[in-house]
């Protein structure tokens, strides 16, 4: 690979799905080895600054994740010519990203569940309305994902 690989992960809020992406993901390029940077965004500005979700970091650190410093941001047009990746969590935020992505932008945008064969379009379920289940399932879905994008990358 020519570049190193760079990957933002972007939900609405940037407290719930994308801070665990990111997580899951980094976790798998250290395990494999993978020379990568990763971070999380929102297309949404209400949690700027804020960490994640309480749920999102009791379901990280079930992985032994610490994403307790992990800090709420609102994804830029920067971001498309900074990362090598943007990957959306859903269907409404990749048409946000989309809608915001800069002529100049170089970055690969989609879905990130596209990376997974059989789930092809499908998003990662928001868990912030229900119960610490979703975050379980929003974790299974992100760490499978991670695996298939550390894959990959490293192809």
């Amino acid at each position: 690979m020519s570049q190193r690989p760079k990957v933002l992960f972007v939900c609405l809020g940037n407290i719930c799905r994308s801070p665990l992406a990111e997580a899951a993901f980094r976790a798998e390029a250290e395990r494999a080895g993978l020379d990568a940077e990763a971070d999380s965004a929102g297309t949404g500005n209400w949690h700027v600054g804020d960490p994640p979700d309480p749920r999102a970091i009791e379901q990280a650190r079930t992985q032994d994740i610490d994403i307790r410093a992990y800090k709420g941001r609102q994804v830029t047009e920067d971001d498309f010519r900074q990362f090598t990746h943007v990957f959306a969590l859903d269907e409404a935020n990749l048409e946000v990203l989309e809608s915001i992505r800069p002529a100049d932008g170089t970055a690969k945008l989609s879905l990130l569940m596209d990376v997974v064969p059989d789930k092809r379009g499908q998003p990662v379920a928001d868990p912030y309305f229900g119960g610490p289940d979703g975050f379980v399932t929003t974790w299974d879905d992100v760490h499978e994902a991670a695996r298939a994008l550390v894959a990959q990358l490293q192809g």
